[in-house]
């Protein structure tokens, strides 16, 4: 198993949807996964570590492994069929053992960016779907842009606290967009 790490959210205007890029840094590969939007949105928001008002589907999923004094040691990306991805969680707990349960790869993904577990992909799986940089869309307004206007606020207010001021003239567009 290959160890990749999200690069960055694409959204594709063609296709409706979005592509999380995963990359192998051994190899400089990239992993384009499409997923739906709310899945996008999710994905976006654990790697900004946005706190929502109230738990989404992938926050209730951690808190319930929490609970069961679960830890999730990876995720792995193992099969690709027919364009379909195949993942699982590979969960430990001293009242269950380990077990491996079946997952949609955006559902995976967003779950380890809550709980800052690993996520591997089988060699097998880069080497067919994997892409070079140049084939890459490296737009980086492209990053998913499906925030209420209060999450962008807050991304601003944060942008501009880290004095991340080209990220936060970005958002302000964003917000200038949407009103």
């Amino acid at each position: 198993m290959i160890p990749v790490k999200v690069e960055k959210i694409s959204y594709h205007p063609s296709s409706r949807s979005y592509a999380v890029l995963l990359k192998d840094e051994r190899s400089e590969l990239f992993l384009p996964i499409l997923v739906g939007s709310f899945e996008a949105q999710s994905i976006a928001l654990a790697i900004e570590v946005v706190d929502t008002p109230r738990p989404l589907t992938h926050d209730l999923i951690c808190d319930l492994i929490a609970k069961v004094d679960g830890k999730l040691l990876a995720v792995n990306i193992s099969k690709l069929n027919d364009g379909v991805f195949y993942a699982s969680l590979k969960l430990s707990g001293n009242n269950f053992g380990t077990k491996t349960i079946d997952a949609r790869p955006s559902d995976a993904i967003s779950i380890a960016l809550r709980l800052d577990a690993q996520i591997y992909v089988t060699a097998e799986v880069i080497e067919e779907a994997g892409v070079g940089e140049d084939e890459v869309i490296s737009d980086k307004q492209n990053i998913i842009s499906k925030y209420s206007v209060e999450d962008l606020e807050i991304k601003l207010k944060k942008a501009v606290d880290e004095e991340e001021y080209e990220k936060a003239a970005r958002i302000r567009d964003k917000i200038k967009d949407l009103e």
